[in-house]
């Protein structure tokens, strides 16, 4: 059935929908009431190879835009290199002499975020990122060169500042000195190109939470999920008393999971902790002591170690 309109010619409503045609025909008297219907839905169709349309279970609209390539996914190809060996030599040559016009790159932006994109997913691979985080900093990056930010920069000291900025906008925990393993930049180069983006396009990013790093630490150290929740709650007693305004967040991250771990019993060294946070031992040590003073845990660590003696 077909609602909203009736036979012109018998009045009916009794109207049938053929899609396939795209024509409105009345059952009664055989009127086609419309000949040119507009389909508002989506296309489910696949088209192969030879041209022919399938109905298959994927859109036949091609793959969505992407900035994570250098002309976002829109780019076409003269041909299948398969296809062109069955054309003959004449044509086969002229396809492809075709083929090497199109793949060189004309605009310099083009040439520059070519490198770029590959140098991103390099190191995007390397951390082990998201494929939002990948495609937020390509996002970022392709912005800066449009704006001229690239220029006396290096490339892949922009790279870095790109993917950093998509960590924290994602909150995904990674570090400074993580970034610069993974390309070979100075950690205070990447810092300053990071601030340096972020600030000429307008990109707002809050403050890192520390909490978001104690999952990544409790794993490395192999500490229990008891221990993990209780680093979390002496963290949000540290915000609580302002204690984390000024500080690293995986300096602070790391000495809670330090505290929560001599709280459970769960020994490890303050050595041991520095190297999974990337931190120094005297920065976990400061921390340490200050959370101990302000928040008053001298007396549960005592505690612990009173029943650990018993046992």
């Amino acid at each position: 059935m077909y609602y909203g309109k009736n036979c012109p010619e018998c009045g009916s409503k009794n109207l049938f929908v053929n899609r396939d045609k795209g024509e409105v025909i009345c059952k009664e008297c055989g009127l086609v009431v419309e000949d040119k219907m507009v389909e508002h839905g989506q296309e489910w169709r696949d088209f192969d190879s030879d041209g022919g349309a399938s109905d298959g279970g994927s859109r036949g609209s091609g793959q969505p835009m992407t900035y994570t390539q250098y002309d976002q996914g829109l780019g076409t190809e003269v041909g299948h290199r398969a296809d062109l060996f069955q054309l003959g030599s004449k044509d086969r040559n002229k396809f492809f002499r075709l083929r090497k016009w199109q793949s060189r790159i004309s605009t310099a932006i083009e040439r520059n975020l070519k490198l770029a994109l590959a140098e991103l997913k390099r190191v995007s691979s390397y951390l082990k990122l998201p494929k939002s985080v990948e495609e937020e900093a390509a996002m970022i990056y392709t912005q800066a060169v449009q704006r001229g930010l690239v220029r006396g920069r290096s490339m892949e000291s922009v790279v870095s500042g790109a993917l950093y900025a998509g960590c924290r906008r994602h909150e995904v925990p990674r570090t400074l000195d993580e970034l610069s393993e993974a390309s070979g930049i100075e950690k205070k180069e990447i810092g300053r190109t990071y601030r340096f983006v972020t600030r000429e396009l307008g990109i707002s990013i809050l403050p890192s939470n520390p909490a978001d790093y104690i999952a990544r630490f409790a794993s490395s150290l192999k500490l229990s999920p008891d221990a993990q929740t209780k680093a979390v709650e002496i963290l949000e007693d540290a915000q609580h008393e302002e204690l984390t305004s000024g500080r690293g967040p995986t300096g602070i991250a790391a000495a809670a999971l330090y505290v929560a771990a001599l709280m459970h019993g769960e020994k490890r060294t303050q050595r041991e902790v520095a190297d999974v946070a990337g931190v120094t031992e005297v920065t976990i040590r400061n921390r340490y002591k200050e959370l101990l003073d302000r928040l008053k845990l001298e007396q549960k660590i005592k505690k612990t170690k009173k029943k650990e003696v018993k046992k």
